[in-house]
């Protein structure tokens, strides 16, 4: 007697499950990329930053804050740390941004499409000091002159007295 089709499809389907892809969150490599990103996290205040103008699309902007969460979330196939930037200029808003570390630098990502071409930041530890750009998206069609930059300074925030 032939196996029944349906209770064939169920195992098919519970075998595929079963090799999966795993979470993302809880792989080898992101244990050695929490390890990197450690020295990272936490509130970053600019100290000194360039406003940014593009010409291209009239606006200002003004980073005031970065905010790198050791919090974990999937995205796309892959592991990031939540965090936020905090602007200033062209409005009083709080981006939710995702971001990893490395030995060099730090990665952060989630720029909305709508606010300009840009690829997200790009951040070093210098000593107490996390030093960083806003890193362009040439793939959004905006044409930066080549040099133009919008560098920061940040340190840690201080914590208030209880």
């Amino acid at each position: 007697m032939s196996p029944h089709p349906l209770g064939v499809s169920v195992t098919l389907l519970a075998a595929l499950a079963t090799c999966g892809p795993s979470n993302p969150c809880g792989s080898s490599e992101m244990h050695l990329r929490a390890r990197f990103s450690q020295p990272y996290v936490g509130h970053w205040v600019v100290a000194r930053g360039d406003t940014l103008t593009l010409p291209e699309l009239g606006d200002r902007f003004k980073l005031t804050d970065v905010i790198l969460d050791s919090g974990r979330v999937a995205v796309s196939g892959t592991c990031r740390f939540k965090g936020a930037l905090v602007f200033a200029v062209p409005r009083a808003e709080t981006l939710a941004v995702t971001w990893y570390g490395s030995p060099e630098q730090a990665l952060i990502y989630g720029w909305p499409v709508d606010l300009g071409p840009f690829a997200g930041v790009g951040a070093s530890r210098v000593g107490d000091s996390l030093v960083g750009a806003i890193l362009f998206d040439s793939q959004l069609g905006v044409q930066v002159r080549p040099g133009v930059t919008a560098r920061f300074v940040a340190g840690r925030a201080r914590r208030e007295a209880p």
